[in-house]
């Protein structure tokens, strides 16, 4: 499972013209499903979001996690982040789970998330969406499942 991570101060899902995902400060998290991905990477995956000290203390260090700063978090799926671009000028997608699974998958993750962290929004599989955000710092990093 791969995540690109990005500290926001919001963040904002529309699908069909509806906002189905807001956030003020916090994570907007791109996540995608590869295909050998398992309950127990999504489940570690999640919980480095939620821990991973990304926030200024009163210092100005990253010291602080989402949980610390009672954030909210933005789950949105993204399979092209599972694309292999070495090769060519085509990205492969080999690597990524089938739509049936990376659907799952991610309806585990948001069941997950919701049951670990209390403030929560998600994007939706599969559909057209638009991403809008405020990225804080800029500040984005990339986190891979064990």
């Amino acid at each position: 499972m791969i995540s690109i991570i990005q500290r926001v101060s919001q963040a904002k899902v529309t699908v069909a013209g509806q906002d189905i995902g807001v956030i003020d400060q916090g994570i907007m998290a791109l996540l995608a499903v590869e295909k050998e991905d398992t309950e127990k990477d999504a489940n570690y995956l999640i919980e480095k979001i939620i821990k991973y000290r990304i926030f200024s203390d009163d210092e100005d260090k990253m010291n602080l996690s989402l949980r610390d700063i009672q954030g909210g978090l933005l789950l949105v799926p993204q399979f092209t982040l599972a694309a292999d671009t070495r090769k060519s000028n085509r990205p492969s997608f080999a690597c990524a789970a089938p739509p049936a699974y990376g659907k799952e998958m991610f309806e585990y993750v948001k069941s997950y998330a919701s049951s670990s962290y209390p403030n929560c929004q998600f994007g939706q599989f599969g559909a057209d969406m638009k991403v809008s955000l405020i990225n804080d710092g800029p500040v984005t990093f990339t986190l891979r499942s064990i």
